[in-house]
């Protein structure tokens, strides 16, 4: 990293055109020391062992207080490095994406502000402000600097850098030549911070053969900052019945954006239907169609008092409520009038009352290849009651849900996890359930130039008194990856998943790569089995990953399967590559109130 300029210099007051101008000069040489003083190595480390790993809030931390004078907006182009602004991509493929890229507008990206101009600093805000910013689908990186004003103490100007991803992407999966999935879009349509997505499906065993799909979402409607999204596809793979159907909908989402905001809501409305496109028996095949209407809404308790004063106190209350109904226009025939968790109409009537405190790290190396990653440490505490509604069976619900989060400096990272619920019926509880797990990343390991990092996902999931919930299946984030077939259930389920990347230093074209060994291992019990009756499942492979981080192409990844035992109907070794890879760490404040969900991540 070059360091030819001093960052943070003082910012004279009758001179900030000239300033200004000397700043982005001085910002092409080199960018941020606050960035290059977060760098932490392991002991005994050389100069290519470091990376980011740092509490998000820290920089910030001796500005609290302060009054903000001004905030400037400095985009930086796509073709850039956060590390050295003077280095270029001048590859054929960058001067090409200069013509095609349109820079998000500045008034977007102030837009997506939530500090403003004279109200004083509040660090651990700056730092939620950073990570939103940054966690847009159309930046690679956002950086928020604090500069101190000489002569005027108790001022600060701050200026917020951002980088665009190359905002055109595709992607594709395949499996051999005879199913083809591809979708192409522009995340960041004419720089406006709105998406524009195509897809399109050829499948040789499926009558028609080719399928499509596309939607259009708009992120922070109005400054609102609600995402509203529309769409429709013929090839939509419903995520409860697993069947591919017609589905056109509506979707509007307010996240809460910062612990310091006030609200966070959705709401979906949709219509679906299912069409025997692969030619299946009808005694396997359910046709089926319905409506669907699902809204909640929730407000952060105490939020008046607790941010009355520019205080550090993180730990919130929030409270939610959640009403959805599925009305089944077309009930397949076996089904009648009898229970099954995805084919009856239902509806509910949930609350929620959530505790937590998250801060957050910025790192490197979870799932990006070197670009800044914000994970998560504090906790999560919910406890969720309501009404459930099926046929004619009316249940009340109780669950709860728990997540702790920890960090350390050496660059490690666990969550754990604990979900359990149940539904009360005549004085017993049906469908119990309760799920217990962790996730960890190992601290950073160096062999010469490569980083590694350790991927570890263990949960334990058992179910009892099952009526109207669906069984434990294996094909989901809780058993084994690439595993297709739902002919492996029960109601208990011991699941362990690892694995290893090893990032390279070398690139090709920009590209970095990450070569992985991964093994995953399954223990599935029948339901109303004995221990003894328990089938072990397995899987194990390799693959690679790379990405060019200067575009918004998903990171590709071609990954080899290997089942020892494979049901019938799937195979034991297969290839798959896929581009729809998720590159960042999913975090959410707050979710909608639901039952506990035993089959999804």
């Amino acid at each position: 990293m070059r360091a030819t300029a001093t960052y943070g210099q003082a910012v004279p007051m009758d001179d900030s055109a000239a300033h200004r101008h000397e700043e982005r000069k001085k910002f092409i040489n080199n960018i941020f020391q606050q960035a290059y003083n977060s760098i932490r190595r392991t002991p005994s480390s050389g100069p290519e062992e470091s990376y980011l790993n740092v509490r998000s809030e820290q920089a910030y931390m001796p500005y609290q207080g302060k009054m903000i004078r001004h905030i400037e907006i400095v985009p930086v182009n796509f073709d850039r490095s956060f590390r050295d602004t003077a280095a270029r991509d001048r590859s054929l493929a960058a001067r090409v994406g200069n013509r095609l890229h349109i820079s998000t507008r500045k008034f977007v990206i102030r837009n997506n502000l939530f500090i403003r101009e004279n109200t004083p600093v509040n660090a651990y805000m700056v730092a939620d402000n950073e990570r939103f910013i940054r966690g847009q689908e159309y930046m690679n990186d956002a950086r928020i600097i604090i500069d101190s004003i000489p002569g005027n103490p108790d001022s600060v100007d701050v200026r917020v850098y951002t980088k665009d991803l190359f905002s055109i992407g595709g992607g594709m999966a395949a499996n051999g030549l005879e199913r083809i999935n591809a979708d192409l879009y522009d995340a960041n349509l004419a720089g406006m911070g709105q998406r524009l997505s195509l897809n399109g499906l050829y499948d040789k065993n499926r009558e028609p053969q080719w399928g499509y799909g596309g939607y259009y979402r708009k992120n922070n409607v109005g400054h609102t900052y609600i995402d509203a999204t529309v769409g429709h596809s013929v090839m939509n793979v419903n995520p409860y019945t697993r069947t591919e159907e017609t589905v056109n909908y509506l979707t509007l989402d307010r996240r809460l954006v910062s612990p310091y905001s006030r609200f966070a809501g959705g709401l979906t409305l949709g219509e679906h239907k299912a069409y025997n496109l692969y030619g299946r028996p009808d005694s396997i095949f359910y046709a089926y169609s319905y409506h669907e209407a699902d809204g909640w809404a929730g407000y952060s308790v105490g939020i008046n008092k607790l941010t009355a004063t520019n205080n550090n106190i993180r730990d919130r209350r929030f409270l939610a409520i959640r009403m959805y109904q599925r009305d089944m226009t077309n009930v397949p025939a076996r089904i009648g009038e009898n229970f099954h968790p995805v084919f009856n109409s239902s509806r509910a009537a949930l609350a929620q009352f959530t505790f937590f405190r998250q801060d957050f790290y910025k790192t490197q190396y979870i799932y990006g290849f070197g670009t800044t990653e914000d994970l998560p440490y504090g906790y999560n505490f919910a406890l969720t009651t309501g009404l459930h509604e099926q046929l004619d069976l009316r249940r009340p619900y109780a669950g709860a849900n728990a997540t702790w989060y920890t960090s350390t400096g050496w660059g490690d990272f666990l969550k754990v996890y604990l979900k359990a619920g149940g539904f009360m019926h005549r004085g017993s509880v049906q469908d119990g359930s309760i799920l217990l797990g962790a996730t960890s990343y190992s601290p950073m390991l160096f062999w010469g130039g490569t980083r590694i990092r350790q991927y570890v996902n263990l949960s334990y999931t058992h179910l009892w008194n099952r009526v109207t919930y669906a069984p434990l299946y294996i094909n989901n984030y809780y058993g084994l990856r690439g595993f297709l077939s739902d002919s492996a259930y029960g109601t208990r389920r011991l699941s362990l998943q690892l694995e290893t990347a090893f990032y390279l230093k070398y690139k090709l074209l920009g590209f970095r790569f990450a070569p992985f060994p991964w093994a995953d291992l399954t223990l599935i019990t029948p339901e109303n089995a004995a221990y003894r009756k328990t089938a072990l499942y397995s899987a194990l492979g390799g693959g690679i990953r790379t990405r060019n981080e200067n575009l918004v192409f998903e990171t590709i990844e071609v990954r080899a399967y290997f089942f020892p035992v494979a049901p019938p109907g799937m195979r034991g070794f297969k290839v798959i590559a896929n581009t729809n890879i998720r590159f960042r760490y999913r975090n959410n404040y707050i979710t909608a109130p639901d039952v506990v969900q035993l089959n999804q991540e």
